[in-house]
């Protein structure tokens, strides 16, 4: 695959090439070696495209994650409890996990166990691969990668996704670079206050226009019937 577009938000790219050029690199090594064409193996059973060859985002994940694996990259789960009080809640975000348990007890409450996880971790530098469902974007961008850097686990956040002409090859749901590059630039130059790198991916093989138009012509149609994409199946 290849890097088709990407975005910095708060200077995340220039980050990475002044402070961290070698993991930018890495990341642009892992995803040249993932060959999309070998991941063409989901034979799809959605009425809309019945019996299509289409991309495995599975399959496509697993290579990638192998690729990050060698190279060092690790996943990283961050701990922490959480209440109905708002105070506690408040006073806790600076606390380590123990402290924060052993106040919600001493309020009366019962302390629930929580946590935020990540693809791949290396040097501070957090990378989040989403080729599952709409909703796993938002919550990546504006509350995990949020998450690990308010707690000082990272100074940079990399979100890799497939650019439309990619994704209109995978099964219903699934986010894409130019609907995730909308939001993020909706919400402000500020916001999420993290820095960030925006990642759209497509198959190194040339990618048919003529398909890409139809098929922004047949999603046009059905947005404006009121069709619900993420369940169009």
């Amino acid at each position: 695959m290849k890097i088709a577009a990407k975005y910095s938000h708060l200077n995340g790219h220039e980050y990475l090439l002044i402070h961290k050029p070698h993991l930018w690199e890495e990341i642009v090594s892992v995803i040249s070696a993932c060959d999309a064409e070998k991941h063409r193996t989901k034979v799809s059973k959605e009425r809309r495209m019945i019996g299509k060859l289409l991309y495995s985002p599975t399959d496509m994940n697993k290579a990638i994650k192998a690729s990050f694996g060698k190279l060092g990259w690790e996943d990283r789960r961050v701990t922490y409890y959480v209440t109905d009080d708002e105070r506690i809640t408040r006073e806790n975000l600076a606390l380590p996990k123990n402290e924060q348990r052993e106040r919600i007890l001493a309020a009366g409450k019962i302390p629930f166990l929580s946590y935020n996880q990540t693809d791949f971790v290396k040097e501070r530098c957090m990378v989040e691969v989403q080729f599952g469902k709409y909703a796993f974007i938002a919550h990546d961008l504006f509350v995990k990668h949020m998450a690990f850097y308010t707690t000082d686990h990272m100074d940079v956040g990399i979100e890799i996704l497939p650019m439309k002409a990619l994704q209109a090859q995978m099964s219903s749901g699934v986010p894409y670079y130019e609907g995730a590059l909308f939001d993020l630039i909706r919400e402000g130059r500020g916001v999420p206050h993290v820095p960030l790198v925006l990642v759209g991916v497509e198959p190194d093989v040339p990618q048919d226009r003529a398909l890409l138009e139809a098929e922004a012509e047949v999603e046009e149609e059905k947005i404006n019937a009121g069709v619900d994409l993420e369940n169009d199946v």
